[in-house]
């Protein structure tokens, strides 16, 4: 009894100690390898480097796909939005990217293995522009309209080859994203040619309502959704 107890309280220590230093690497904060401040017409990037190998490349191509695409979905979707932005790439940061408030975070080592996916960009940049107050709608159309603007505005789909989700019947209109995309692609080509640009401001206004889908194409979400699973071919739009 007395050797389980001391290997009881030998496990606790080694438990607590685990859980000590992965608390110690989240918390890890990288120290500023750069900061770049870019302004170009109204609108500045403040750029954040905490990586010591960030390819000079990608660092520019992310810049410039700021300023390619950012004005544009700004004039689209929201003249009000922030004309000043912060892309911070930070190591400490796990997932690909990820947008809070006017600032964007980055893992850089996606850039490492996926040096072509620019348009990440292009997707995270529209998070500021879509401004969504609290609870202004389900967070499947928030990331479906992000991923529908980088098919119609990325810079560079194509080289990170990336495409819309074709459809197969394992899906639902709700699984966000590309999926969700390429349904906003089909009900714009089939239903109503302003369909997202009118769903944004909806969310943005807090006027969505269950009721959006049928007000403006005469059928629920259920109900197109049934519709495009028996032709839900698109004509391709490449960017």
């Amino acid at each position: 009894m007395k050797n389980q107890k001391v290997s009881f309280l030998l496990l606790c220590i080694l438990l607590a100690a685990v859980i000590s230093s992965s608390a110690q690497d989240t918390a890890k904060e990288y120290k500023t390898i750069s900061t770049n401040s870019i302004t170009k017409g109204k609108y500045t990037l403040l750029f954040i480097n905490k990586d010591t190998a960030l390819d000079a490349t990608v660092k520019q191509r992310l810049i410039d796909a700021f300023f390619a695409v950012y004005p544009k979905e700004s004039d689209m979707y929201n003249p009000n939005t922030a004309k000043k932005v912060t892309f911070i790439i930070d190591p400490a940061y796990d997932g690909v990217a990820a947008t809070s408030g006017d600032i964007v975070r980055f893992n850089p080592e996606w850039f490492h293995k996926h040096p072509g996916d620019i348009d990440v960009v292009t997707h995270e940049v529209m998070h500021i522009v879509q401004a969504y107050p609290d609870d202004a709608g389900p967070g499947w159309i928030t990331e479906g309209i992000a991923d529908y603007v980088r098919y119609k505005m990325g810079v560079d789909n194509a080289g990170a080859n990336w495409k819309l989700t074709e459809y197969n019947a394992k899906q639902n209109y709700d699984n966000s994203y590309r999926i969700t995309a390429r349904f906003f692609v089909w009900i714009e080509q089939n239903h109503d040619k302003d369909f997202v640009k009118q769903l944004d401001a909806a969310m943005r206004s807090k006027t969505y309502t269950d009721d959006f889908a049928r007000e403006h194409t005469g059928k629920t979400f259920s109900e197109l959704w049934e519709e495009y699973t028996k032709n839900a071919a698109i004509t391709r739009v490449d960017r």
